[in-house]
């Protein structure tokens, strides 16, 4: 067995210590919804909390007491299932981190999880980007997402600008900014929060889906606490980078704000994070020929 192999298979049998599963009702004692099918799908969520390895990825992720992780099956029922997206929306998708007071039935932030191990990104490109041409450059890419999107019968989507600019901190390896989405020319706007950590073999994307009124909250509570959440074991640091062995990516610190690191299996519009949540739509029931649905989105109707 290789050594990579060896480490790999030490990380997944080590997975579950320090690992905490509850229930929802170990979760949330004293929370109750009313409508049935909201309460039968939150209790249908394991809820973890401690350290978690994310497959072969070599991250690990501390996820405190304040927050709780879905793994990936459960993430994936959230984000298309509860949160109405696109099926595609969930490939990829290693888990979810959210905030321990709320479920994703209430009105909160979730952070989507993902790696792509397309390789060593080069960071020599960070200091060197001009965001604004590269703005304008991936509001062009949304306006064409956008036509495609209608075409599936999902809403048109705008990208208003940056709510908050990116930055590479050169010496953790991690990348942050946040864009302003308009979905189907509705307020309020959505809030898409990126965190990129790079590793020697690709990069762990956490990418949140919010209200524009969470962003002071996110930027000043929650993104310092989840940026120190990922850890790259030995033999997966950024560092430990071997030049002529490694696979090197073909795109650098811009291609990771534009959006690239999913562009080889088609998800440009999912890499830009174009994700709604929110208030729970019920199809109320009319008589014993109705079934009662549920639906989330990321604002609230219309009255």
């Amino acid at each position: 067995m290789s050594i990579r192999l060896f480490t790999l298979a030490v990380l997944l049998a080590l997975s579950s210590q320090g690992l905490q599963a509850k229930t929802f009702r170990e979760m949330f004692p004293n929370k109750k919804y009313e409508v049935a099918e909201a309460q039968k799908f939150v209790e249908s969520l394991d809820y973890k909390t401690g350290t978690v390895f994310l497959d072969t990825s070599g991250v690990k992720l501390n996820v405190s007491k304040s927050f709780y992780f879905l793994a990936s099956e459960h993430a994936k029922r959230v984000i298309i299932e509860a949160w109405g997206n696109p099926p595609t929306s969930g490939e990829n998708v290693l888990g979810m981190i959210l905030p321990s007071d709320k479920t994703p039935a209430d009105e909160t932030w979730g952070a989507i999880i993902r790696f792509v191990e397309d390789g060593y990104v080069s960071d020599e490109d960070a200091a060197k980007i001009d965001y604004t041409d590269l703005l304008k450059g991936m509001q062009e890419s949304v306006t064409q997402a956008s036509a495609e999107r209608a075409k599936e019968g999902f809403e048109s989507i705008r990208l208003v600008g940056w709510a908050s600019p990116p930055y590479y901190d050169k010496d953790t390896h991690k990348l942050h900014w946040a864009k302003e989405v308009e979905f189907g020319g509705a307020q309020p706007h959505t809030l898409n929060y990126d965190i990129r950590a790079l590793g020697r073999k690709g990069v762990l994307s956490i990418n949140f889906v919010a209200g524009m009124n969470d962003l002071s909250v996110i930027k000043k509570d929650v993104i310092p606490a989840v940026l120190a959440m990922p850890e790259f074991t030995s033999g997966f640091r950024y560092e430990e980078y071997v030049p002529g062995v490694d696979k090197i990516a073909a795109y650098g610190i811009g291609g990771l704000i534009a959006g690239k690191v999913l562009s080889k299996v088609g998800l440009l519009a999912i890499a830009l994070v174009f994700l709604k949540k929110g208030w729970i739509v019920i199809v109320l029931a009319l008589g014993a020929l109705w079934k009662v649905g549920m639906r989330f989105i990321r604002r609230p109707p219309e009255a």
